[in-house]
């Protein structure tokens, strides 16, 4: 008797441990919290990215965000295991100033900036002392200003880093124009105010506008392509080389070039489509 029982302890103990290892990966974990901004990339994961993962066994959830500052807070914190919303200007820029220890590990397909307004139809109609609105973060505000002065309507001082450029940095103004910095997120909102707000393109889509809409889009520089971006210490885990397979895929190439017509695809993703 005392054989079978030991025997039974011993079969118990095995298969507890068998389903126990069902619950993670060689080293790694099976419950993944991804944050990203309300949008297209909280999208993409969610019809790209997710399934590809859970037939890998991940119990994947998304976690949305309405703002640039909660994402990076909640990931540094351990409420999320990843995050997908910043370029890698507005990264470099959060681990200089915060000291995080963050690490950006693939580039991901971008949305455009723009320029948008629903009181014109035309950047013609640009006169003396109209109002435009633009990101309020150093690096999204840069960003705009560039894009501005791609137009002509402003001038920025030639000895300015383009990637750090501010009001203060703008040495020609011939129309006047009033600039009106505010959250990133409120930029679609200000347009019932403003004749014309330069809005990330996350944000406009998320309000329900087309990038068709926009009456001007950036052609996106390097630094500011998203990154997907996680905490340094767990660069290396499983979970994060299999974030990777999944956005290098065929599978998410094919919903890019589907669902998400118009976003600026990365380098890798030449090869993927080849």
């Amino acid at each position: 008797m005392k054989k079978i029982t030991l025997l039974l302890t011993l079969v118990t103990s095995l298969l507890s441990a068998l389903l126990a290892g069902c619950g993670s990966s060689a080293g790694g974990q099976k419950e993944l919290k991804i944050g990203a901004t309300a949008g297209p990339y909280s999208d993409q994961l969610r019809k790209g990215i997710k399934p590809l993962l859970e037939e890998k066994g991940y119990r994947v959830t998304i976690v949305e965000f309405q703002d640039y500052v909660q994402p990076n807070t909640a990931l540094l914190s351990g409420s999320i295991d990843a995050n997908v919303f910043q370029n890698t200007a507005y990264l470099d820029n959060y681990i200089k100033e915060q000291q995080a220890d963050l690490t950006g590990i693939i580039p991901i397909p971008t949305v455009p900036m723009g320029v948008y307004s629903k009181k014109h139809r035309s950047l013609d109609d640009i006169r003396e002392g109209t109002r435009i609105s633009l990101p309020n973060d150093p690096t999204n505000q840069a960003r705009a200003l560039g894009l501005l002065q791609t137009l002509g309507l402003v001038k920025l001082r030639p000895d300015a880093d383009a990637l750090h450029v501010s009001e203060k940095d703008i040495a020609e103004n011939p129309k006047q124009i009033q600039i009106v910095p505010l959250e990133a997120a409120q930029l679609p909102r200000s347009l019932d105010d403003v004749d014309y707000a330069v809005v990330n393109g996350n944000f406009a889509l998320a309000s329900g506008w087309k990038l068709s809409d926009a009456l001007k889009l950036e052609q996106t520089p390097k630094p500011y392509i998203i990154v997907l971006t996680v905490r340094t210490a767990d660069k290396d885990k499983p979970f994060v080389k299999d974030l990777v397979e999944a956005y290098r895929s065929p599978s998410f190439d094919e919903l890019i070039d589907r669902e998400f017509q118009g976003f600026i695809k990365p380098e890798y993703a030449k090869e993927v489509g080849q």
